[in-house]
């Protein structure tokens, strides 16, 4: 019998973050990074796949989901504030012993408080959350380029990531089957990325992105160094993270398991079933 998942805040720095809990402290545990645009929304089949088994939380990051929105004057929106955020709510929280899934923005969240709190992290679970040169896609060629020049022309062009069109490309590009994915995971997270302000937020984002290409080889050291357990269950069909960004992994961490599944971007979406199913066998 699946179990009851549990819908709470924390307060974190005067922000309420808003987070999933399934099972108990006596499970092993599961923290579960989302990506962009989604929320903690996107892991809500795999929390009730694997409720029964496990110690799952799920947060929404300040500026996602169901979380505190301050504007930009307000928060500074980039990649280490964000996993300062995370790291004070696992403090909040007193989650050690972390079987630590991160997806897309998940990646750069992660791998930062990994690097800097190692002791912390049980293994890492990895879909389509890129740290190698090798995993950039040509679909990310946009956003690369507001980054390098953020002028009001490309910003135009990468706000099309901010549109219902380019959401719904997100989850339905590359899957195995389209029909599998719901409607109500690209809208939910369209009606977050359409509130005011919020697009200044993901801008913000954006434009911090480059600096997580920069931190790619500490990330690298800090595998090679500490070599977590690792499984990486990749969406090989996904146009942003293509496939050998999964393959890549394995250049410093040669035990990891990798798996190459035949879905998108957000692979949960038709494959959390099995996704749980390779969970359960990496945990135990």
């Amino acid at each position: 019998m699946k179990e009851q998942i549990l819908y709470k805040t924390a307060a974190i720095d005067g922000l309420e973050i808003f987070y999933r809990e399934a099972g108990t402290a006596e499970r092993p545990l599961l923290l579960l990074l989302h990506g962009f645009p989604s929320s903690s929304h996107m892991y809500r089949d795999l929390i009730a796949d694997l409720s029964e088994a496990y110690h799952i939380i799920a947060p929404d990051y300040p500026g996602f989901g169901q979380s505190s929105m301050p504007g930009i004057k307000q928060f500074s929106y980039t990649f280490d504030n964000l996993s300062v955020i995370m790291e004070r709510f696992i403090d909040h929280l007193q989650l050690r012993d972390i079987n630590l899934y991160i997806q897309d923005y998940g990646g750069p969240i992660g791998l930062r408080i990994a690097t800097r709190r190692p002791q912390l992290i049980q293994s890492l679970i990895i879909q389509n959350a890129n740290a190698y040169n090798e995993g950039l896609g040509d679909a990310l060629e946009p956003l690369i380029t507001y980054i390098q020049q953020p002028d009001a022309a490309h910003e135009q062009a990468a706000r099309f990531f901010l549109t219902l069109e380019a959401t719904r490309w997100l989850y339905l590009n590359g899957a195995h089957d389209q029909a599998r994915i719901s409607p109500d995971s690209y809208i939910t997270d369209q009606y977050y990325l359409d509130r005011a302000g919020n697009d200044e937020i993901q801008l913000a984002l954006f434009l911090d992105y480059g600096n997580n290409l920069a931190l790619y080889d500490e990330w690298h050291a800090y595998f090679k160094k500490h070599q977590p357990k690792t499984m990486v269950v990749w969406g090989k069909n996904d146009a942003l993270f293509i496939a050998p960004g999964g393959e890549a992994y394995r250049k410093d961490l040669p035990n990891a398991e990798i798996i190459q599944i035949d879905g998108g971007h957000f692979l949960l979406e038709e494959h959390h079933a099995y996704v749980a199913g390779l969970i359960n066998r990496f945990i135990s």
